[in-house]
This record gives C-alpha cells, sequence and structure tokens, in this order.
C-alpha cells in the first residue's frame, strides 16, 4: 500500500456509515420496519451504481469471473442483513451484535492464507485493538425479551461468515496491483443486482398488517438515509481495492465511531462506559491502521 488512496475512500466509507447509523433510527422509530429499508436500500443503489458506471464511461466488467464475484459478494452481503432480521426476532441483540461484529476475523484469516496478505507490527495490533473496539461498540444493555430456543445462534454464525466472506471476494476480485482486477464500479453495480433481486424476501418479512409510515419522516427519509449507506457501499469497495483487507475491513468496522459523536449531538444520548471505552480504543486503532 504505497499509495494512502485507500486511507482517504476508508475516512470518507466510515464517515458515510458512521452518519447513517446516526440517522437511520429516524424512519424507523417513525414507524418505517427495517425490512422495507433493505428494500429501500436496495433500489438506492441503482442511482448510486449508475452514476459510478457513468464515472468510467459504462465500462461495465462483464466477464464470467467478475459476473459470480459480484453477484456472489452482494448475495452475502444482502442476504446476511436478511438473515440479521431474523436472527435479531429469535435472539437477544446484546449477544447477537458482538458476535456479528467479529466477521473482519473471517476475512483476515482468508486474506492471510488464500491471498498472502501480510503487515507489520504495529498493523497487527492496530487490527487487535480495532476488533475489540468493535466489540465494546457492539455492546448492548441486556433486556427482558424471551430468547426463542438456540437457532438464533446458528443464524448469527452464518450472518457473522457471511458478511466476512462478502468482504474478501471484494479483495479477491478488486485488487489493484492484480492485472484484470475488478473494478470497484462492477461490483457496485452487481451488489445492486443481487440486493433488488432479494427484496421479494424482505417485503415478506414485513408485517403489513402493522401502521407503516409511507410519509416524509417514513419512507422519504428512508430514502435519504440509505443513499448515504449505498454511497458508502461504493467508497468501501475503492478502499478494498486499493488497502490490503487485513488493515482496511477492520478499519471500516469502526463506523460507529461517528455514529456515536453524532448521537451525543443529536439524541443528547450519554454513551455507555463500556461504548466509551470502545471509542478511546478505536482512535488508538485508527492512528495505528493509517500507519501502514
Amino acid at each position: 500500500m504505497k499509495s494512502k488512496s485507500w486511507l482517504y475512500y476508508a475516512l470518507i466509507t466510515t464517515v458515510l456509515w458512521g452518519v447513517w447509523g446516526a440517522l437511520i433510527e429516524i424512519p424507523e422509530k417513525a414507524g418505517f420496519p427495517a425490512t422495507l429499508g433493505y428494500a429501500v436500500w436496495a433500489l438506492t443503489l441503482i442511482p448510486v451504481s449508475f452514476v459510478a458506471l457513468r464515472m468510467i464511461a459504462w465500462e461495465l466488467d462483464r466477464s464470467r469471473r467478475a459476473v459470480l464475484l459480484g453477484i456472489g459478494a452482494g448475495l452475502m452481503g444482502s442476504g446476511g442483513q436478511l438473515i440479521l432480521f431474523e436472527t435479531l426476532r429469535l435472539g437477544p441483540a446484546y449477544i447477537v451484535f458482538p458476535l456479528i461484529s467479529l466477521y473482519p476475523v473471517v476475512t483476515i484469516i482468508l486474506s492471510v492464507l488464500i491471498l498472502k496478505e501480510k503487515a507489520g507490527l504495529r498493523a497487527w495490533i492496530g487490527i487487535v485493538v480495532a476488533l475489540i473496539a468493535v466489540v465494546l461498540f457492539s455492546y448492548q444493555e441486556p433486556n427482558a425479551s424471551p430468547v426463542k430456543g438456540f437457532f438464533w445462534m446458528v443464524l448469527a454464525m452464518i450472518v457473522f461468515l457471511l458478511w466476512g466472506i462478502q468482504a474478501f471476494l471484494l479483495k479477491l476480485g478488486g485488487d489493484a496491483s492484480e492485472p484484470g482486477s475488478i473494478k470497484p464500479e462492477s461490483f457496485t453495480f452487481y451488489t445492486m443486482v443481487s440486493s433488488v433481486l432479494l427484496i421479494p424476501v424482505a417485503l415478506m418479512m414485513t408485517d403489513f398488517s402493522a401502521d407503516i409510515n409511507w410519509g416524509f419522516s417514513g419512507v422519504y427519509t428512508a430514502v435519504l438515509v440509505q443513499l448515504l449507506n449505498a454511497a458508502g457501499f461504493l467508497f468501501f469497495a475503492y478502499t478494498i481495492r486499493y488497502g490490503k483487507a487485513i488493515v482496511v475491513v477492520p478499519l471500516m468496522s469502526l463506523a460507529p465511531v461517528v455514529t456515536v459523536l453524532l448521537s451525543l449531538v443529536i439524541y443528547s444520548v450519554i454513551p455507555h462506559p463500556i461504548t466509551l471505552s470502545g471509542m478511546a480504543l478505536a482512535f488508538v486503532a485508527i492512528f495505528l491502521l493509517s500507519k501502514e
């Protein structure tokens, strides 16, 4: 990683996803369900992917490898999101989120074993610190909601694997140092295709008998918020292309730093001491990883 372009893309992604995380509660609390939020996100990927393709003169990678890796990565990420909805319906969030947040471990293992990626001691310390910070950020207060069996644990592990493999597939096909690598814009387009294909699943998971806010504070606000998420994915693909997966994926997981800071300003929410500990470690990890 002689060029620091990956770091600039990483910072943009972190800000976009962090702001998205702080604002996503607005439409959901206003009565617009998360499953429909997924559908909106998939649709907002359409303009983002077409703007991205326009920037490269519509030169979409059409090789079999590009299609398989692109659609595969998209299905991993989108499918994991839909499975997460069911996981949270069955299992406790205070266990589910910390478990799933460790998905960069999967990416790191695959990248080291298959892509032979290497990093210095400072970077490895930063990676470990980042993973610890992510777990602390994902802390949820235990509640008295009933736990339905143990199948939720299986679902949580599936999401953990899918998201980790998704990031690895992005790197497998889009490494800038490899000839014939797949462009980030193509990955974004194929992710859009696979996400849109799964919209019917999200609709089937939606309880349409409940009151749904189709007004500005509901669906229209969801569109504006999900555009941040969609644009963030494009920059994430750029980050993966130019940086080492074992470094950039843990770094991207620290987007909640922005979310916590904005939540403090917007909602006057004082973070839990565990979350504050995660924030402190996140700054340490960002410093260490940015030196790689």
